[in-house]
């Protein structure tokens, strides 16, 4: 049976609309949210819970036999074994809990590539949207990566990883050395927001490392708007997608970047 992966696009984008809604319920009072800790600096709250409990429904209406693996509840394994939802309910939900900006990330694999997914910043009304081979857009524009190449315009993105959370030693020596080359370093918050900057050029690379439930639908989002994803020492999804280790950019960048990194030693994956 041949899909429809453009109609699923729309029943995800719905989807991540109607999750936009219901965060954006407990977003307006965000002093007030109850918040539990996972472990050091992992913050959840009910509204994630509530957020993914209604992804996971409406997208096992559109088939029920399809996998589905999120960031708060236990993965579900189904009849299809092709076919795979990825889905972060909240990304950024340290943002989300001070009344920062935050996204809903919706993606969906086939074997072993991503097809469709989306960003979405309820916040900000943005909706990111690709499928691979049709390009990436916001808000039904196209979208293309910065064309900045020189070191001292570049823009990029990173996180603030607890030191004792880090797989890679020195990250914090790595970034004082990539500031002070560059034009600018922005920590968005939120990974899948991070990508999706990249696409659209508000930022020229972005890295860090991550989860790729998390990143799945940006890094899509990314090599659909011409930019360049690999892993910190230019390998590709096979070893990203288990280290983390990413990074996303336009040519130039992705070329800076690989540079700094060279002298990290790479993990096995």
């Amino acid at each position: 049976m041949t899909l429809n992966y453009d109609a699923i696009l729309d029943r995800m984008v719905a989807a991540a609309r109607e999750a936009g809604e219901l965060t954006q319920g407990h977003f307006k009072n965000f002093r007030d949210i109850e918040i539990g800790v996972k472990g050091p600096g992992d913050f959840v709250s009910d509204a994630d819970r509530q957020s993914e409990t209604l992804i996971r429904e409406r997208l096992f209406a559109i088939d029920p036999s399809w996998s589905l693996t999120g960031e708060e509840f236990a993965p579900v394994d189904g009849a299809d074994p092709e076919h795979r939802w990825l889905v972060d309910p909240i990304d950024g939900t340290t943002n989300f809990l001070f009344g920062q900006h935050y996204t809903i990330t919706i993606s969906l694999r086939r074997g072993n590539e991503t097809v469709c997914g989306l960003v979405y910043n309820p916040v900000s009304d943005e909706m990111f949207t690709a499928m691979k081979g049709g390009g990436a857009f916001l808000n039904g524009a196209k979208l293309d990566v910065s064309k900045h190449a020189d070191v001292g315009m570049m823009c990029i993105g990173t996180g603030l990883a607890q030191p004792s959370h880090s797989l890679y030693p020195g990250a914090y020596e790595r970034l004082d050395h990539i500031r002070n080359q560059v034009g600018a370093v922005r920590v968005v918050g939120s990974a899948a927001n991070s990508c999706a900057y990249v696409a659209c050029g508000r930022l020229t690379g972005y890295y860090e490392e991550t989860g790729f439930v998390d990143t799945a639908a940006g890094i899509l989002l990314v090599q659909e708007a011409g930019g360049i994803v690999t892993d910190w020492w230019g390998r590709g999804e096979e070893h990203y997608a288990k280290t983390g280790a990413l990074i996303v950019a336009n040519p130039a960048t992705h070329a800076f970047l690989l540079n700094e990194f060279a002298a990290v030693p790479p993990k096995n994956a």
